[in-house]
């Protein structure tokens, strides 16, 4: 599939290393205004993963610095977009509307009106539109679902979903909530999808933290209330720039044993009612790259994403500013009608 990939920040080369690991996957275009970064040099990009920027030849590859000349290019078969968010709606139709399919970046839009047109547009085009909600296809999450529907461990008791890294200094653009929606949009809308792909929809939320962006700070401790879930929180944001380290964790207790990660610390681990422990078997592929390669299997066969869909996206960006209207309440309960 000849993909373009718009955005050369950190996603976006973090996409194009992904993709170039993919047979099915012909990287056939770039879009970005800096001419630095079409000659291929992304070595000076930064993020808040440990994947380090580096040089590409995209010396066979199509250049656009404008996103609506790469719109017309029929050669094109699909659009990864890594934009900032703001965008992602605008030139998401866009792309629909010309053919293309569409896999974004997340946060799927800045709030839910948005996310809806994208999801009508795609039904109109007959094209494909996802989301990359990576912790679905992340090797240290993808055990979750399967503990869930097998089972095996019994039901589900409490969970806690952890997200946390230094505020974005690397895209100005991220600090902007008119542009990123701040911490709750951006960073935990990982987390909030995560707990609607095992959960489903809470019947109400409730949330406190602090927000100061001036000093790099954008925190939220949240509960999401199921009725056959007694505890489900999702806390974490943006602490302070540059210096505070990224780190990513979960701890889910099921009636028979906790399952607790932490991407600083320790690999996913089962903890058994019995006292034992066993280290939790893991996919064997980088979640980026499955992610792309499930998107490429749904436009091929012309198929929706089911188990990414963007209807759920949509739910979670609904989500997550239903949060950080919760956080201003201070922990009333708010109920979830989205």
């Amino acid at each position: 599939m000849r993909i373009a990939v718009a955005g050369l920040g950190f996603m976006g080369s973090t996409h194009i290393k992904a993709l170039q690991a993919i047979p099915e996957a012909q990287l056939f275009a770039v879009v970005s205004d800096v001419p630095e970064k079409l000659a291929g040099d992304l070595s000076a990009v930064q993020g808040n993963l440990d994947r380090p920027g580096e040089k590409h030849d995209f010396s066979q590859v199509r250049k656009y610095r404008d996103i609506k000349d790469a719109l017309r290019d029929p050669d094109i078969e699909a659009f990864d977009l890594c934009l900032p968010t703001h965008l992602h709606a605008e030139i998401a139709i866009e792309a629909l509307r010309a053919g293309k399919h569409v896999l974004v970046e997340k946060p799927m839009a800045l709030d839910g009106a948005e996310a809806e047109a994208m999801i009508k547009a795609a039904r109109e085009s007959g094209r494909i539109l996802m989301v990359a909600q990576v912790l679905r296809f992340f090797p240290a999450y993808v055990p979750l679902r399967e503990f869930i529907d097998s089972g095996r461990l019994g039901k589900v008791k409490c969970a806690s979903f952890r997200r946390r890294c230094a505020a974005p200094t690397w895209s100005k653009w991220l600090s902007d909530t008119e542009r990123s929606g701040g911490a709750v949009v951006d960073l935990l809308v990982h987390d909030i999808d995560m707990c609607l792909h095992l959960f489903g929809l809470p019947e109400a939320v409730s949330a406190t933290g602090h927000e100061d962006l001036a000093r790099g700070i954008d925190w939220i401790s949240a509960r999401l209330h199921y009725p056959n879930v007694p505890e489900v929180v999702v806390a974490g944001g943006w602490l302070h720039p540059k210096a505070y380290p990224f780190v990513m964790e979960y701890t889910v207790t099921f009636e028979e044993g906790t399952v607790d990660y932490s991407s600083a610390y320790r690999p996913p681990a089962l903890y058994r009612i019995d006292g034992c422990d066993e280290t939790v078997k893991l996919p064997e592929t980088d979640g980026y790259e499955a992610e792309i390669r499930y998107f490429i299997e749904c436009c091929r066969e012309n198929r929706q994403p089911e188990f990414c869909p963007p209807e759920m996206s949509a739910a979670a960006v609904k989500l997550a500013r239903l949060l950080r209207t919760a956080r201003a309440k201070d922990g009333e309960l708010v109920p979830c009608k989205l």
